[in-house]
């Protein structure tokens, strides 16, 4: 496979790493990218966009990149940290008031961004339509118990993020989180990331080649009693990778922790904004607010995917990185491969999306990338 896009001389590694995940490692359609000092180094797509039509992956395509999105709506978050508007130290109750009930009422804005809110999983059944929908959704959470006691322990928030931090944004500005993003970020610096996809941009987006029958098996063989059993799929079990998340349905809603679309090289370039001088000389985020926000608040075992994790205010921190990034690097992956992170110690931005879904423990894409971005350097 020969990729198409631009490698500048030095970092020809990662295109030999790109180039390897087609022919060794599974990748169908792709997109890498690196910025470094606020400018493009990498920029490469290549392969299927499509498996039924065999549409080849173009310039402009753009793909699901799941919890990829959390690092998103991170940014947003922050950005309204910077402006005065959420404060991490005060509770969620004081823009939210009916989030207060069932002894929430001390959870702060910080321990939801953290994963440190213990409401990983929503208790209330809900339809399908409910579960698609943004009011019962957040009139569930509201109302429920948390599984820990809050700020004690964190566990990964694999849904319930985005709907926390979501009303928390539309809460102190009126607008949704995909629709105060598309206004506030991407539209200014050209971000080609939608959380909330326009019907004009369907035509661009590669369909998710989804997990196999034998990965839906051994979900199903999962413990009840295992947290992440409920966490996984829910609420209410309607949020399985399988091909819902195909439809135009699923993108045209606001997920803002799973449904974000875009390429790899709209979230380089988001994550190249944060660090430096930013792109053109302009950032997004002040030094100060990045600082803040990619401080550890969250470390160590984690209740809900039982591995070692770590997160700042709404950033993963190492080592839930790709290996070897820099230690104070900050990003977020998403389920099935995507990775994105920035290293401001190495002045670099990087991204890759894909089509092909893989929950192979032995599935090394990002990290292959990711030791060819830091060999080229």
């Amino acid at each position: 496979m020969a990729p198409e896009g631009f490698v500048e001389p030095g970092f020809e590694p990662v295109r030999d790493a790109f180039v390897a995940n087609f022919e060794r490692r599974g990748d169908l359609g792709a997109s890498v990218c690196v910025y470094r000092d606020g400018r493009p180094v990498v920029d490469l797509w290549g392969g299927i966009a499509d498996a039924t039509s065999r549409v080849a992956w173009e310039r402009d395509t753009i793909v699901t990149v799941f919890s990829m999105t959390k690092g998103v709506s991170a940014i947003v978050a922050n950005l309204l940290v910077e402006r005065g508007l959420l404060d991490p130290d005060a509770p969620v109750a004081t823009v939210w008031p009916e989030f207060a009930a069932a002894g929430k009422e001390r959870i702060t804005i910080g321990d939801a961004l953290a994963h440190r809110a213990g409401l990983p999983r929503i208790d209330r059944p809900l339809t399908r339509a409910e579960a698609l929908g943004w009011d019962p959704v957040i009139a569930a959470i509201a109302a429920q118990e948390p599984v820990w006691e809050p700020g004690t322990a964190h566990g990964y928030h694999m849904r319930s993020f985005g709907w926390i931090v979501g009303e928390l944004v539309r809460r102190v500005t009126g607008r949704t989180l995909g629709e105060f993003f598309a206004t506030e970020i991407a539209d200014p610096v050209g971000i080609d990331f939608h959380i909330g996809l326009r019907a004009v941009h369907e035509p661009r987006v590669a369909p998710l080649v989804t997990p196999s029958a034998a990965y839906h098996e051994a979900i199903a063989g999962l413990p009840d009693d295992l947290l992440l059993t409920s966490v996984l799929s829910g609420p209410s079990g309607h949020f399985r990778y399988d091909e819902m998340w195909n439809t135009r349905e699923l993108r045209a809603i606001e997920l803002p922790s799973s449904n974000g679309v875009g390429n790899a090289r709209a979230v380089a370039r988001l994550y190249a904004h944060l660090i430096g001088d930013g792109v053109d000389g302009r950032r997004i985020l002040s030094p100060a607010t990045v600082e803040r926000a990619t401080r550890v608040r969250s470390h160590g075992p984690d209740r809900v995917i039982l591995i070692d994790t770590a997160f700042g205010l709404g950033f993963m921190l190492p080592p839930a990185l790709p290996t070897p990034v820099g230690p104070r690097s900050f990003g977020h992956g998403g389920a099935g491969g995507s990775a994105s992170w920035a290293d401001p110690d190495a002045g670099i931005a990087v991204a890759y999306a894909m089509n092909t879904m893989s929950f192979d423990p032995a599935d090394r894409r990002a990290e292959a990338l990711a030791r060819a971005v830091y060999r080229s350097l």
